[in-house]
Order: structure tokens, then C-alpha cells, then sequence
């Protein structure tokens, strides 16, 4: 399967602007025939508001119809999209996750993880399992920024059987360690593939640093961006790869297993 990273600047607190960003980059990825798309957290609202009644207008239901104008172009283009935006539930609010198939809501997730940044300080802890879905042949696990500096949860997704982890994010110039190291990390404890989509831009005195990209099982790289434009990543993945916890690194001298 093909999986598309898109690594691109979002407009603070216009959910409309950024719904057309979603769909012009699902075009593309659609041109390049790709099977998943993966974009950052918060994509749709933004993320740096000062308050929660700030950002309470800019938060969406889960049958917003914006979300169905994604089913649209998901079906229009046999793919899955999976992307970050402010939920609202009655009173409470989340930041949350998506994953949306050519037939509508395939699943999504609330950002258990918070850090004191941004609109992490006022929305409501996740209180959705982290869990794994089908999109085609794959079953991708979601989670949010944060989520990733703790290997407990990547677990959780692995041994749910996640063959692809895909992480929506916002990660700030002060955290470009966590981008470079994080992913590749999880990747190889796990032995699946990990997708972080992390933004770029700058949001009420943050700079985003970029710096997304899909890694493989062990840990390597397969592709990544080295600044802050925007891009689109591609990469061609075999969820099988995923699915071998057995390493036999010399034959019958060095093996290892990753759940073992």
C-alpha cells in the first residue's frame, strides 16, 4: 500500500480555509494513488488558542457535515485520511483524531497525553481506548503528539494489531529532538510502521519545525523531511512486514521477538 504524510501549514482558527486544505491535499495524494493519508493534529481548528472559550466555536460533533465533504473526496479517491481536530461532546471538548473511509467514519481517537501547550491546557482528557481500525488491507492505530513520548500506548496499539501507528502532530521548534528520535523509536520497539504528520508555520509565537516521516519496522527510516516546508511524504509499505515479530537476524544464532 501507499501511505501519503502531508507536512503542511494550517490556518489558526478558520475550519473552513483548512477543510480545503484537506481536500486539495487528498487530491493530490489521490494523483499519486495513495491508500492512507496522514495529516497533523489539529488541522482543521489550529492549535495555539489561549483559552477553551476561544476555541469552542472552531470545534466540530462527529456528524459535523465537514466530515462528510472528507467522505467525499476519501471515496472519490479509494483512500482512508486520518487528520486532527477539536471535537466537541455537549460541554466537553477534545482534541481528537479521525480516521475516515470511502464510506464515512472508520474510527477515532481523544488525545489521552496533554501537555501544558496550547489548547492541551483547557480540553477535556481523552477518554476514547486507544484502539486499531481496518482502512483496506491495513489496520492503522491512532494517536496524537504527546501520545508518542510514552512507549506504554504504542504498545497497546502494536498488540491490538496495528500494522501502521499514524500520528497527527504539532511539534514546536523546542521539540525537534522528539521528532527526530520518537518515531524511529517506536517503530523499531514494536516492529511496525509509524507515520508522524507533524505541521509547519507559525501560531501565536510558535514555529512549527516540520521535520515529519514514515518509519519501518527496526526503526529506519524510509522518508522524512530535513525542514519546515510544506510536502507531501510517499512511501510504499507491505503491512506483512508488520505482522513478523520474529527477527532472525542470524540464522539460528540471533533471534529475536518483539512481543516476547
Amino acid at each position: 500500500m501507499l501511505i501519503a504524510c502531508v507536512q503542511t501549514d494550517v490556518a489558526f482558527a478558520d475550519v473552513p480555509k483548512n477543510l480545503q486544505r484537506i481536500l486539495d491535499w487528498i487530491d493530490e495524494a489521490g494523483k499519486a494513488s495513495a491508500d492512507l493519508v496522514v495529516f497533523p493534529e489539529c488541522m482543521l481548528s489550529g492549535y495555539a488558542f489561549d483559552s477553551r472559550e476561544d476555541a469552542l466555536p472552531h470545534a466540530i460533533g462527529l456528524d459535523d457535515p465537514q466530515l462528510q465533504k472528507i467522505a467525499k473526496a476519501a471515496a472519490k479517491h479509494s483512500l482512508h485520511v486520518t487528520f486532527g481536530f477539536l471535537e466537541a461532546d455537549g460541554k466537553r471538548l477534545f482534541n481528537a483524531a479521525a480516521l475516515i473511509g470511502p464510506a464515512g467514519m472508520v474510527g477515532h481517537y481523544r488525545k489521552i497525553h496533554l501537555p501544558h501547550l496550547g489548547i492541551d491546557r483547557f480540553v477535556d482528557r481523552g477518554d476514547v481506548p486507544y484502539g486499531v481500525h481496518g482502512a483496506g488491507d491495513c489496520q492503522v492505530g491512532l494517536a496524537i503528539c504527546y501520545d508518542s513520548s510514552f512507549p506504554e500506548p504504542m504498545r497497546v496499539l502494536a498488540l491490538a494489531g496495528a500494522d501502521v501507528i499514524a500520528l497527527g502532530t504539532n511539534w514546536p521548534w523546542e521539540a525537534i529532538r522528539t521528532a527526530e528520535i520518537v518515531p524511529p523509536a517506536r517503530s523499531m520497539e514494536n516492529h511496525l510502521f509509524f507515520v508522524a504528520a507533524n505541521r509547519v508555520g507559525q501560531e501565536a509565537g510558535f514555529r512549527f519545525c516540520g521535520r515529519s516521516s514514515i518509519c519501518g519496522p527496526d526503526g529506519v527510516v524510509v522518508t522524512k523531511t530535513d525542514g519546515d516546508q510544506e510536502t507531501m511524504l510517499l512511501a510504499e509499505v507491505d503491512p506483512a512486514e508488520a505482522r513478523n515479530k520474529r527477527i532472525e537476524r542470524t540464522a539460528g544464532k540471533h533471534v529475536i521477538h518483539r512481543f516476547n
